[in-house]
């Protein structure tokens, strides 16, 4: 008798072998076809494809010299150009290089599609809070496929730093505070805008980024020092770059910043050390905008030539926007401070890419103006940026005031984000343009029709202390059945170069919100911004309070969709909220101290004018219905290093209405060789439920979950006693302990 199981995995081997084989053979094909162009090639022309310059688009960065890059690119010193868009204009550029330069060598086209080109996602903060990583794949997918039929091949994004610190502007652009999580979020940011096939006109490299610290710039200050320990470096924030390469991110970019005293774009023993010979990353690494020069002014080169060098030697491909590389390399290499080998590592990075997108085999396949007509805002893309825009969203305070009855005769909506459509797409929100967004005052009409009247005042501004708009928003919020305060920041309140000191609500939005509490009406304070605010005060008087943050394109009908409860909020923080800006940097994910705070108890660590604890922690989040958890559940007492622990929990909905929650998972190590953190996220898994509904989620821990730094900063577990947390966020948890032994 044959047996058919054998024959099967015979059958699998040969074709994974196949596979394997063919991805071997398509890189040895790219190679020697990056080794005929390099051969042509003149040491110039080498150099130029290390040079990024930015298009007449929209400036990133720092103003730069006035250049005609056109005339550079016919000249073979351009590899790359960022801040080009469009399908016709792209193909106009990339005309230039293509059938006007010597080699004909096509550009990178490169831009900042952070969360959607066209049709504009929330916020990666906000997008975070899902915790539904296929949700978030496909925001990013889409937002790949606009960006490629506008001519764009690569984009500037994800970025995956690490910050627990809501004074740091460009909080927005990230996962929020835990590695773990950033970690999964990054990697399905990437498969989203990579697909599996960069030869595909759809797909798009990515970039991981800022390599690495930036997330800790001291005081929250936008491009500042960052000093740490390597254990902290390697535990918190390095985690996110590490599963970018596992999940094939194509490029690096260093950040601004300087780490232990040296910036980064200047580390050898980051970049080539670390990145790329011990991690093995085969992409190319290109510094953030004129972060090479930049070590001028960080006080560790001279001039150019000595930042060029550092670069160079620190294992740098591209230079963007810095000029550096074309004006000074030639000349390293003629001193000796570089090798021609290193300059033809950068140029074969560079190269392979551009073959692996197919570039040279087409350089005009992703400059389409049919497929680009088509596919920006489209209405396939709009319905899904509603649902993100949903599932981003939490519930972070409901008195029993939501949802809001449909039958309401008089509705006040007030705050000066109800119909301000420039804001709700925030900042990095590439060619998104607020006349295309739905605002709350549209998303309500568009949900109750002529069923209620809706009256609006905008009451504050977002910045100075004027009063002039509060009687109008009250004398309406007198009138009305029901009071929505939508406030919030400003869109370039949140972003690059936009730190906060004072984290609360700007301007007099607090005042304003503590007036129409005083109304005694039904009362929903609805938060759009970029990063977590402290509000105690909106938290003790407002009944209902709803994060969503800014909330892209479709943000209005999103916001009405859960105010009216056509879409069960499911949101939870991926950042903790202080109560003051005083707590920050503050995170879930603390050490214990030798003297933990005890209630009333002087010598232990505490504040004595507020709390330790957050405002809401990292992974709250309300919901319509309720949940109920049972204690965690143990396969095992003790395990081995080579085995499984089980970890089962029940979760049962047991209010009316169905719901989706997300059952997370924490550990805490009770003694190691040096300190641990309280709790660890290890697992999270988000699932349905009808009303009286149970499921049961299980959890699998193996040693090297449990892996840490240890006191000689090897990486691996060791054996003792810890203990195991499920809930429904960061503090709302249960425990059991087990062992792991040898």
């Amino acid at each position: 008798m044959i047996n058919m199981r054998r024959i099967w995995f015979v059958l699998i081997a040969m074709f994974t072998s196949l596979g394997v084989l063919a991805q071997s053979s398509k890189h040895d094909e790219i190679a020697q076809k990056v080794d005929s162009v390099m051969n042509r090639m003149t040491l110039e022309e080498k150099i130029g494809q290390l040079n990024q310059l930015t298009g007449d688009g929209e400036v990133t960065g720092p103003v730069t010299l006035n250049q005609d890059y056109q005339q550079q690119i016919r000249q073979g010193m351009v590899g790359s150009m960022l801040n080009v868009n469009g399908a016709e204009y792209t193909r106009k550029i990339q005309k230039i290089a293509v059938e006007e330069s010597r080699l004909g060598i096509p550009l990178i086209f490169g831009y900042d599609v952070i969360h959607g080109y066209k049709t504009i996602f929330p916020v990666p903060l906000g997008e975070s809070s899902s915790w539904d990583l296929e949700a978030i794949e496909k925001a990013s997918r889409i937002a790949a496929r606009e960006a490629t039929a506008a001519g764009q091949h690569w984009t500037f994004a994800p970025m995956m730093d690490i910050s627990r610190d809501a004074r740091w502007g460009r909080v927005m652009e990230g996962a929020g505070e835990d590695p773990y999580y950033g970690s999964k979020v990054a990697r399905a940011r990437i498969r989203g805008f990579q697909g599996e096939d960069f030869s595909k006109a759809n797909t798009m490299l990515a970039c991981a980024k800022h390599y690495v610290g930036y997330g800790a710039a001291r005081g929250g200050r936008d491009y500042n020092t960052v000093d740490m320990s390597m254990r902290r470096l390697h535990e918190t924030f390095l985690p996110p770059f590490k599963a970018a390469i596992d999940e094939g991110v194509a490029t690096f970019m260093s950040s601004f910043n300087e780490l232990n005293g040296v910036p980064v774009t200047g580390s050898k023993e980051l970049v080539q050390d670390l990145l790329k010979d011990q991690w093995g990353f085969d992409g190319f690494i290109v510094s953030d905008w004129g972060s090479i020069q930049e070590m001028i002014p960080h006080g560790v080169a001279a001039d150019k030539y000595e930042a060029g060098d550092l670069a160079m030697n620190a294992g740098i491909d591209m230079d963007m926007e810095g000029h550096v590389y074309i004006e000074e390399l030639k000349n390293l290499l003629n001193d000796g401070r570089i090798s021609e080998a290193q300059i033809n590592e950068a140029v074969r990075r560079i190269l392979t890419k551009k073959f692996e997108l197919g570039l040279f085999e087409d350089p005009y396949k992703y400059c389409d103006p049919e497929r680009e007509e088509q596919e920006l805002l489209s209405e396939e893309n709009r319905a899904f940026a509603r649902k993100s825009a949903q599932k981003s969203m939490v519930l972070l305070k409901n008195e029993g005031v939501l949802p809001l009855s449909k039958d309401l005769g008089n509705i006040a909506l007030v705050g000066p984000l109800v119909q301000a459509d420039e804001e709700y797409i925030g900042t990095w929100s590439a060619r998104g343009e607020g006349r295309h967004v739905v605002n709350v005052m549209e998303g309500f009409r568009n949900k109750l029709g002529d069923q209620a009247s809706l009256t609006y005042a905008k009451g504050a501004s977002f910045t100075g202390q004027s009063k002039e708009g509060f009687d109008e928003a009250l004398q309406k919020a007198r009138q009305a059945d029901a009071v929505v305060a939508v406030v919030g920041e400003s869109a370039m309140m949140s972003g690059e170069a936009l730190s906060r000191m004072n984290i609360g609500l700007p301007g007099l939005q607090q005042e304003l919100v503590l007036e129409l509490a005083k109304l005694d009406k039904p009362l929903v304070v609805v938060l759009m911004n970029g990063r977590p605010l402290a509000i105690p005060e909106v938290d003790e008087k407002a009944p209902a309070i709803l994060e969503a943050w800014l909330p892209g394109t479709e943000g209005g009908n999103a916001v009405a969709d859960i105010i009216f409860g056509d879409y069960n909020p499911s949101g939870k923080l991926t950042a903790s909220f202080p109560y003051d800006v005083g707590q920050v940097p503050v995170q879930y994910e603390h050490k214990n101290t030798g003297r933990p705070k005890v209630e009333g108890q002087r010598y232990t660590s505490q504040y004595i004018d507020g709390p330790n604890k957050p405002l809401y922690p990292f992974g709250y989040g309300l919901s319509y219905t309720s949940f109920e958890y049972s204690r965690p559940v143990l396969n095992k007492q003790q395990i081995n290093f080579d085995e499984t622990l089980r970890v089962q929990v029940d979760v049962k909905n047991t209010g009316e209405r169905a719901g989706e929650e997300v059952v997370q998972m924490y550990v805490r190590d009770l003694v190691g060789s040096v300190t641990r953190p309280v709790k660890e996220l290890k697992g999270f898994e988000k699932i349905a439920l009808e009303p009286g509904q149970t499921k049961t989620v299980t959890f699998k821990l193996r040693a090297d979950d449990l892996a840490f730094y240890t006191r000689d900063m090897e990486y691996k577990a060791e054996p003792g006693e810890f203990k195991v947390f499920t809930g429904s966020s960061s503090e709302d948890v249960q425990s059991a302990s087990f062992k792991l032994r040898r």
